[in-house]
């Protein structure tokens, strides 16, 4: 079997503390922190400083839309507060990045509902954390006709879906489910534009 070299570090604390802090990053093992550190140091260090300055304002002044839950640095963000958009539907995405992959992909044109995550008991994330009782308030609603559950189709996201499907019931509200060409275990920020609209052209009740 293989192993990775990992270079020694020098003997600076602070080139540590900045490729630990780059490994936080998906996907970034210490080798790629390493070359991603040197790189900064020896060729972009003005890059660097204005990638620093980014993340900083970034991580101090984005929060989470109070209608939808998704990242903004409004209290209601673009899609929120769009009136031209279609008040009878509501989609329920994972993460930030679906209702991207969703708005670039496909026609859809109704509101969302970012549950930032899904359910996981063993991990601790139950109904609270996903904000579902903010999502019951807009089931409330009486203009809303169709709740589409676009969770990703994984056992945690079918499990999500199910249980939000069940709530729905009690407002009887019409959920469907994004259907054709997602493939189950996938993931909708990697799944191409064309099925993606397919999938959502293809939904189905739940």
């Amino acid at each position: 079997m293989r192993t990775q070299t990992i270079f020694p570090m020098p003997e600076s604390s602070l080139l540590n503390e900045l490729v630990s802090s780059l490994k936080c990053l998906p996907s970034v093992g210490a080798r790629t922190a390493q070359r991603m550190a040197f790189h900064l140091l020896e060729h972009d260090r003005e890059k660097g400083l204005k990638l620093a300055e980014a993340m900083r304002a970034a991580l101090e002044n984005i929060g989470q839309c109070q209608q939808c839950r998704t990242l903004t640095e409004h209290d209601i963000c673009r899609i929120c507060a769009d009136k031209s958009r279609n008040p009878d539907t509501l989609c329920v995405v994972e993460s930030p990045t679906d209702v991207m992959a969703v708005e670039q992909s496909t026609a859809y044109r109704g509101y969302y509902f970012v549950l930032m995550g899904k359910l996981s008991p063993l991990d601790g994330i139950g109904p609270e954390e996903l904000g579902l009782d903010l999502l019951e308030i807009q089931l409330e609603n009486e203009s809303l006709k169709e709740l589409i559950l676009a969770t990703n189709p994984t056992v945690e996201g079918e499990v999500t879906a199910h249980y939000i499907s069940e709530l729905a019931k009690k407002y009887n509200v019409q959920t469907t489910r994004i259907a054709h060409g997602v493939p189950v275990g996938g993931e909708l920020d990697y799944v191409d534009s064309s099925t993606l609209s397919h999938a959502f052209d293809g939904r189905r009740n739940y």
